[in-house]
């Protein structure tokens, strides 16, 4: 029993030393990326499947200058170039500049694009509500129902 435990004490450690360093490439990226120019931010979180972020360094005219992602399952996914998209306008992006991508860094792109209008236009870009906070809202929705 206190070898299981051991062992789950062992992998949790390991899991957060991995998510620690994977932050810390994040975070150097987008210092690096900052330092360029303006930073558009996309994501398509992956539940079971691989998660997705991607980062655009964008001139005041909407040039993207450098772009970056970091895909992957796991806390091992890299920071990684991003192809195809520098010298692009991020505010014209469309599908034909995304062949190459598969579906959740489209997905990601997209949100990236999104982000930047909204950010763009003096808009805020609203909170995605987290699983708990969804439960929560259901659950609410369930006894007002049964109330009525």
């Amino acid at each position: 029993m206190i070898i299981i435990m051991l062992f789950i004490a062992g992998a949790f450690i390991v899991q957060l030393a991995l998510g620690y360093f994977q932050i810390k490439h994040f975070a150097k990226a987008y210092i690096e990326l900052r330092k360029i120019g303006k930073v558009a931010i996309g994501k398509r979180p992956g539940r079971i499947r691989a998660g997705t972020i991607v980062l655009f360094a964008v001139s005041d005219s909407g040039k993207i200058l450098k772009a970056m992602k970091i895909q992957g399952v796991t806390v091992l996914a890299k920071v990684r170039e991003l192809k195809g998209f520098t010298g692009k306008n991020i505010k014209t992006l469309g599908e034909a500049d995304m062949a190459h991508c598969n579906k959740l860094l489209k997905s990601a792109i997209l949100d990236a694009v999104s982000n930047y209008k909204i950010i763009m236009s003096g808009g805020e870009i609203p909170e995605k509500p987290s699983i708990f906070k969804r439960i929560m809202m259901q659950a609410e929705n369930i006894v007002s129902v049964k109330k009525s």
